[in-house]
């Protein structure tokens, strides 16, 4: 791989790395698409702190729009984006059960 593909294989991993974003890709999953109302609404957060996090998904290429009048409907683009999440869960899973066994 170029050091160049190595850049774009890197930024699309960083824009994961938000708690905030994680959300927002979890309630997409489980709902398909919502409208960003109902996504700042079920996160309890403000509309321009969210709008920033679905800005980053979005120039990421991980989810598209649509706008329908007034309100803008975001969805995941790609499904395989879960495999990546379910596989980092996994891990994370795997960890914290090494991490009990040897307090054990």
């Amino acid at each position: 791989m170029s050091r160049q593909n190595f850049h774009l294989y890197a930024n699309l991993l960083k824009s994961f790395c938000h708690p905030t974003r994680l959300e927002i890709l979890e309630l997409l999953k489980n709902r398909g698409e919502l409208c960003v109302c109902h996504i700042y609404e079920e996160l309890e957060l403000e509309q321009s702190n969210v709008s920033q996090h679905l800005k980053v998904l979005k120039d990421q290429g991980i989810l598209i729009s649509r706008k329908e009048g007034l309100m803008v409907y975001y969805k995941v683009k790609y499904r395989e984006i879960y495999d990546i999440l379910d596989k980092t869960k996994m891990i994370l899973q795997q960890q914290l059960q090494e991490s009990l066994s040897q307090l054990e």
